[in-house]
């Protein structure tokens, strides 16, 4: 395993942005930077040992300041959509900014993307990890309570990728942290993922409202375009004629794992049959958001290449968009004092 640092350039405060590549023995590397703890590069072999960079991002820290999709963002405190950008927690109103609509989307204008954070390097003999921590202070983005976060990000010679959340509050508040990784296993310039393969070990979803909150139902996928507890093509229904999808142009929604949340356990896969290249994901959270892109439009991004609609997938890990507003759903609130404490696992394999 190896350790490398390097430049990322400049914020527009003048601030020295750091980019921290980890590789293992099997030549699969991976890189992050200290400016929003950002995935930036995940370079694996295909079934021919021909290696490219799979996940969409930018060349500097430049294009990570602006950054409108997310590319490799760590999000939080309270990822995806919350209705009306508002919350009530123990008799108190939260307002929150409305960046989406009427509503709040991955936190405001700044999110955890967007900070600087403390780096701290940890190599073992079959891993390497990078930690980046930083203190969100009370009514941050609108949120109540001094929240100290960390993400670990760790590269095993299993070729996985390991990310660890970890956070305590010293007030009761909410959190939902993920990664908003855009995934295409053909490689980041390889155009469209909708001839990709999905598997999600799911049987129901949450739809949604036309502003993409959900509704509060929880849904069958049984015989609906939305099942992928079999491997499927992401095109193969996405312009199917079918409220949800036609809400989103593509998928863009949460589904309900088949998971009891204690231990970390395979839950989907990614599998693109032309490269032979497979992407096994874990998780100890509750749901997913499966979202193909459909917003990306002419998005210049790494080696000048242009990102278009359903350039790559995300598989974000969460609790339900808009369950602090939904006391049907799996709560986020954290207590005072409390340990979040949740892992997502993406290993990757080619054959």
């Amino acid at each position: 395993m190896s350790i490398k640092k390097q430049s990322f350039g400049k914020t527009k405060e003048g601030a020295e942005a750091t980019l921290f590549t980890l590789k293992n023995k099997n030549g699969m590397s991976v890189s992050f930077t200290d400016f929003g703890a950002n995935i930036v590069t995940v370079i694996v072999p295909d079934k021919n040992g021909s290696f490219d960079d799979v996940v969409l991002g930018y060349d500097d820290v430049t294009g990570y300041e602006s950054n409108s999709p997310g590319f490799g963002s760590f999000i939080g405190r309270h990822a995806n959509r919350i209705g009306g950008a508002s919350f009530e927690l123990n008799g108190r109103k939260y307002e929150l900014e409305k960046n989406d609509g009427q509503n709040n989307l991955h936190s405001g204008f700044k999110g955890y993307n967007k900070f600087i954070y403390e780096a701290e390097i940890f190599e073992d003999e079959d891993s390497d990890s990078v930690e980046f921590s930083r203190l969100s202070p009370h009514m941050e983005q609108g949120f109540p309570g001094n929240l100290d976060i960390s993400v670990t990000y760790t590269l095993t010679d299993d070729n996985e990728l390991v990310v660890e959340y970890l956070a305590v509050s010293d007030k009761d508040t909410i959190v939902n942290l993920t990664n908003h990784s855009y995934f295409n296993l053909a490689g980041h310039k390889s155009g469209s993922i909708l001839e990709q393969m999905v598997m999600l070990d799911a049987d129901k979803f949450t739809p949604t409202d036309d502003a993409l909150i959900p509704t509060g139902e929880i849904v069958d996928v049984t015989g609906t375009p939305m099942d992928f507890r079999k491997l499927k093509q992401l095109g193969q229904e996405i312009r199917a004629n079918y409220g949800p999808l036609e809400q989103a142009g593509g998928y863009d929604h949460n589904y309900v794992l088949n998971t009891n949340g204690s231990e970390v356990e395979k839950i989907g896969e990614l599998a693109d049959e032309k490269s032979g290249r497979l992407m096994e994901i874990f998780t100890n959270m509750p749901g997913i958001q499966l979202y193909t892109g459909n917003f990306l439009n002419g998005v210049t991004g790494k080696d000048g290449f242009t990102y278009q609609k359903h350039a790559g997938v995300c598989f974000e890990t969460q609790y339900f968009p808009d369950s602090c507003n939904k006391p049907e759903f799996p709560s986020c609130v954290l207590k005072a004092g409390s340990e979040y404490n949740f892992v997502t696992v993406f290993k990757f394999s080619a054959k």
